[in-house]
């Protein structure tokens, strides 16, 4: 019960953190002109959107990297409140983040305008911070690697860890960035997603991993204040990758990653309907499979308000949550 109320207060202390410098951080953005520029394939109604701020993700980077600093800080005290094992998904966050924010800016102020970094480089770059990240949980950290649901004892994967683990984190970076295409969607399904893994790391004793993912979520609803529909900012590349290999990592270090794609199976639904349209594009020889990909697109053209796909997608990421947790500790 200690556990669930310190990792929940440090939910609640993020989220406040991020809403007292939300509004001086969008000045600031409004101030440097970094808006959105709006993808003209897109639908039409997102046209409105054009100018709005982003690499809000800083929003949520900032506060998590502050409060674990400072809880790390307050270890050397003698407070047992944080470990150090928590440094990997942190230097996670941020590597990935600061590669998020170098693609925003090229794309809203750089050379490359409107397009942002090649995606060869930035794929390249991506999978050298996944390598690394897998190398540390297997060799450093030495994390259990692999759970099978209901199975109390961990299996070890050997030469084929630093691969999965690798494809995992740099697959779900770019899964939460396809995601991330509506006014709160990509923030809600997130959240969600690190609430259950934040849940699973209690039950299975590591702490320090839970407090730092319900911290995550904290500093999410914080930007989801602004976030929400109509969008007052949005997270760009900044947040997208740096939370989708965040939550990666915090999978991974569970050992519970098996259950990945159900607990967040709205980025995985995002990842598969751009890949299938695209293949249904070359077979066909022009024919499209949805009236738009990522799938939320399709849905917004058969309808269906922005609103109605986010809080619809949220509920099925809550369901799903709550089965992922149900298949993990079933008998």
């Amino acid at each position: 019960m200690r556990e669930t109320s310190v990792a929940l207060s440090l939910t609640f202390f993020a989220f406040v953190m991020t809403v007292i410098w939300g509004r001086p951080f969008i000045r600031l953005l409004k101030f440097l002109k970094v808006g959105k520029i709006i993808r003209e394939e897109g639908p039409d109604s997102h046209l409105e959107k054009l100018g709005t701020p982003t690499m809000g993700g800083l929003m949520i980077v900032a506060p998590v990297l502050l409060i674990t600093v400072l809880l790390n800080a307050a270890t050397l005290l003698g407070f047992d409140i944080i470990g150090q094992s928590v440094t990997v998904p942190l230097a996670v966050l941020i590597s990935f983040g600061l590669l998020g924010m170098v693609d925003d800016w090229e794309g809203i102020r750089g050379s490359r305008k409107g397009l942002g970094m090649r995606a060869r480089t930035k794929f390249l770059i991506q999978m050298a911070f996944g390598v690394a990240t897998a190398f540390t949980l297997k060799y450093i950290i030495d994390v259990p690697e692999f759970f099978w649901p209901g199975s109390p004892e961990a299996f070890d994967l050997g030469n084929w860890y630093i691969p999965i683990a690798t494809v995992i984190i740099v697959g779900f970076s770019n899964a939460v960035n396809f995601t991330d295409g509506l006014d709160g969607l990509a923030g809600l399904i997130s959240a969600t997603a690190f609430a259950v893994y934040g849940c699973i790391a209690i039950l299975q004793n590591q702490f320090f991993l839970a407090r730092f993912s319900f911290t995550i979520v904290g500093a999410m609803f914080g930007f989801l204040w602004f976030n929400v529909h109509p969008a007052e900012l949005f997270m760009g590349d900044t947040g997208s990758l740096a939370i989708g290999a965040s939550l990666a990592t915090i999978a991974l270090m569970t050992g519970q990653w098996l259950v990945l794609p159900i607990i967040a199976i709205i980025p995985v639904s995002e990842v598969i309907s751009v890949v299938l349209q695209i293949l249904y594009f070359r077979i066909t020889k022009g024919s499209r499979l949805f009236r738009m990909s990522p799938i939320h697109h399709h849905f917004e053209l058969l309808g269906w308000s922005e609103t109605q796909v986010v809080q619809r997608f949220w509920l099925v990421s809550l369901m799903a949550g709550m089965i992922g947790i149900a298949i993990i500790f079933m008998e």
